[in-house]
């Protein structure tokens, strides 16, 4: 795959909205799923219309903290894990 740089003035605000945009993770606030197949994290929106914002994802695979993500729909956000269960 070829690298391509992309200046500042070649992006605008409806590509990130093609693209996704991106967020940085800040925390790792644990597993989610019946088999804890996906981690919840809660990731800072870096650049977009949003920027700024933190918001909480469930992510499918490993992630790290500091890990940059794409998020396509920056609007959603995953449901707030409970200790409590029946």
């Amino acid at each position: 795959m070829k690298d391509v740089e992309i200046k500042d003035e070649d992006v605008d605000e409806e590509t990130f909205t093609a693209i996704g945009a991106p967020a940085k993770v800040v925390e790792i606030v644990g597993r989610v799923g019946v088999r804890g197949e996906a981690t919840q994290v809660r990731c800072k929106i870096i650049d977009g219309s949003s920027k700024g914002k933190v918001v909480r994802r469930n992510v499918k695979g490993p992630v790290r903290m500091d890990d940059l993500l794409m998020l396509k729909q920056v609007e959603l956000e995953a449901q707030p894990l409970n200790g409590k269960r029946r």
